[in-house]
């Protein structure tokens, strides 16, 4: 088997979640059909080097900020890609076709132009995961207060919970689950559990955040449309990529007071652990909205918060 083609691909995204696709010209492979903007990495070109030149040549774009973000391979008929993704989310210029090609801004839950090159499903799914991912924390608060915060956080744009509260007896978590779920459709955003398959059925969540332990004793991805993993290393992380999971989370990035003392990875830790994973993951511990910059930055897709959500609304 020969080695991938390198390719350098970029979502080009506003602030409102608008991206930009490419139309692939005349006289290439999948002429006709939509793609993210890109092109083949040289000899010697680091794949971010190559981003920036190819959407020079392509849109007319200089390039100010590109955060690494997927990398996946995709076999085509004529060839096997290995696919380097980055979100550029700051650049200047005006793009346009610089090869004749049509060019169309698009949101990912909705992209109203066909046909989309095969490997770009998974890409889409990602990119319709927030940057914040919330961790429910009725323990600190109690549950009452905790629903307003949670009120507050939905009408400030949280759309992905984790129900997580471990010190809950059945009966009570599974009525505030049923509230949180009850709350958050209600404003179009989505809940998984950290629990099993079962419950999250009974609950009306929209998935399941799994332990490093039921991540591994699993044989197949679980049939729900969500589907997460909470993982602390590469091993981990490998093995939620292979089971074809939507996201990970991993931790702890910072100090906690959950876990006072506890190795951290900080964020070179962090970005070293994702490098060249094919699924988004989010960095969790002693995270605040702050570090959402820094997280995207070295990698994260975003961040996810048990405290600092609800303590900021």
């Amino acid at each position: 088997m020969n080695a991938p083609l390198e390719v350098a691909a970029a979502v080009v995204q506003k602030p409102g979640g608008e991206f930009l696709l490419a139309e692939r010209p005349a006289g290439k492979p999948y002429a006709g059909w939509w793609e993210f903007p890109g092109g083949k990495i040289e000899a010697g070109e680091s794949p971010l080097y190559a981003l920036v030149r190819e959407l020079h040549e392509e849109l007319g774009i200089e390039v100010d900020t590109a955060h690494p973000w997927l990398t996946r391979i995709y076999a085509y008929p004529h060839a096997t890609v290995r696919l380097h993704f980055f979100r550029v989310v700051r650049w200047h210029g005006e793009p346009h076709g610089k090869e004749t090609q049509r060019l169309s801004w698009q949101y990912p839950d909705k992209v109203t132009v066909t046909p989309l090159l095969p490997a770009n499903g998974p890409i889409l799914s990602a990119l319709n995961l927030p940057p914040v991912y919330a961790i429910t924390h009725a323990t600190e608060f109690g549950p009452k207060q905790f629903l307003e915060r949670l009120d507050a956080a939905l009408k400030k744009g949280i759309k992905l919970i984790q129900v997580r509260e471990k010190e809950m007896g059945m009966e009570d978590l599974r009525r505030f689950a049923i509230e949180v779920v009850r709350r958050a459709h209600a404003h179009g955003a989505r809940v998984v559990v950290n629990r099993d398959l079962e419950f999250a059925r009974e609950v009306g969540a929209d998935g399941v955040q799994l332990s490093s332990a039921q991540l591994f004793a699993l044989s197949a991805r679980p049939e729900i449309g969500l589907v997460g993993a909470s993982c602390h290393d590469r091993r981990e992380l490998e093995r939620a990529a292979g089971m074809e999971l939507d996201f990970a989370l991993l931790s702890p990035v910072k100090p906690t007071l959950s876990h006072p003392g506890a190795t951290t990875l900080g964020w070179e830790g962090f970005a070293q652990l994702v490098a060249g994973l094919p699924m988004p993951v989010y960095a969790l511990g002693g995270i605040s909205g702050a570090d959402l910059d820094e997280a995207w930055r070295y990698g994260a897709h975003g961040i996810a918060m048990l405290r600092g959500v609800w303590q900021e609304v």
